[in-house]
């Protein structure tokens, strides 16, 4: 069995697009008519110039290859051009593919994923979410009133979740890490005091940032939000610092997470080397692949750290993370976001039921992709998948940061 065909599309979310602009998604084929689906996570380019990247990662590197060769196929792009170091773009491309060879891997032999990587650890894989609006809540509004969020927290709780993830602290902008305004650690404060009164013990606060922080700002933050125990603090510094990250780590009692913009087991190691975080978030779709992160799972086993892998993206790398989330016993939870589209692109195989989530084994990734609805859908914008903002942090008329894909109207 050989790798023959590849196939790619990108889809945009319908309104109000959770999960970023565009979804990449590949598809693989062999000789011997076995098809598997990937996903390739938000890149650096437009996904044009990303879509010329992956055809040259699969030709150059895994095309003619039986798919049984994960690490040969890892090898050869991690090398590619005498580098053999993370490259976000390149690793972007292979992470997509390499899901891809798996799906094909458990259908030729009629297993599940998580069967050929070590097996099933886990019947249940707790799921968390973002909190998003609900119905009566205003679009625009949503992202600076405590109040609303308190409410989508406790229907979250209602539906079964036990853990919801909320970023009201700020930009996040190309200059890099800023001290944040007292406005934005107040506002971050008042998010965190009406969550934790509307869900109680019943639920976990999980606070998001994205590394739009200095370190002393990040610890000033981090420090105005423990008397309301979340149970994580993310990525609070740029995450190309690790020694900076881990001075957060020392100064805050809250426990560090981070990993969505890491790549390969070289830079999750340097994270748990430093002590910079006890949760890693590596988004499958760009960090290496499956077969990468369980390395990396393995690596954190032997700090005593935990997994959640991170999803902003779409439900054929959901259905990655799950596969993975199974197999390994330092499992902590699983992102998850619930959208008709999401449900609906691979035709309901796998959801969330009371706040967790059940493997599937059915074989491959356990997911039928709706490729007619994919297409149907396709991205004709100019924007990235995620954007950073220009405009620095606004210490006077105070900050409404939407995220790096803000909501669209229906």
């Amino acid at each position: 069995m050989k790798l023959a065909d590849l196939d790619i599309i990108v889809t945009a979310p319908p309104a109000p697009g959770w999960g970023g602009r565009y979804w990449i998604l590949v598809k693989l084929t062999t000789d011997t008519g076995i098809t598997g689906w990937g996903e390739c996570y938000a890149s650096s380019v437009g996904p044009e110039a990303m879509g010329h990247v992956i055809r040259d990662v699969f030709t150059r590197h895994m095309e003619g290859t039986n798919p049984e060769d994960i690490e040969l196929m890892f090898r050869r792009a991690y090398s590619s051009g005498f580098t053999q170091r993370p490259d976000l773009t390149v690793m972007g491309a292979f992470s997509g593919l390499e899901i891809a060879c798996w799906d094909i891997l458990g259908k030729d032999r009629d297993r599940p994923v998580h069967a050929l990587i070590g097996g099933r650890m886990n019947d249940r894989i707790r799921a968390y979410t973002y909190l998003y609006p609900l119905k009566q809540h205003d679009l625009a509004e949503f992202w600076t009133s405590p109040e609303q969020a308190a409410e989508a927290a406790a229907d979250c709780v209602a539906r079964g979740f036990t853990a919801v993830k909320f970023d009201p602290a700020g930009p996040y902008t190309m200059r890099g890490g800023h001290m944040p305004a007292m406005s934005d650690i107040s506002m971050s404060v008042a998010f965190c005091k009406a969550i934790r009164g509307a869900v109680g013990d019943r639920a976990d606060l999980l606070f998001g940032t994205h590394g739009q922080f200095t370190t002393g700002g990040a610890i000033r933050l981090g420090q105005a939000l423990e008397p309301y125990s979340p149970l994580w603090f993310e990525e609070p510094i740029p995450p190309d610092n690790v020694t900076e990250m881990a001075h957060v780590a020392q100064s805050v009692r809250i426990p560090v997470a981070t990993g969505e913009r890491l790549t390969t087991k070289a830079e999750f190691a340097a994270v748990l080397q430093a002590g910079a975080a006890t949760i890693l978030q590596p988004a499958l779709g760009r960090a290496g692949g499956i077969w990468e992160m369980k390395k990396v799972a393995a690596l954190a086993e032997v700090y005593n750290a935990q997994m959640a892998p991170h999803l902003y993206a779409g439900p054929v790398e959901w259905a990655a993370n799950i596969q993975l989330a199974a197999s390994i016993p330092n499992i902590l939870m699983c992102e998850t976001i619930e959208t008709p589209y999401h449900d609906a692109l691979i035709k309901g195989t796998i959801r969330v039921e009371n706040g967790f989530i059940t493997p599937p084994e059915t074989p491959g990734l356990g997911i039928e992709v709706d490729e007619d609805l994919a297409r149907a859908h396709p991205f004709t914008g100019d924007g990235l998948h995620l954007q950073m903002q220009d405009a620095p942090c606004d210490y006077v008329n105070a900050n409404a940061f939407q995220g790096g894909a803000p909501a669209t109207e229906g």
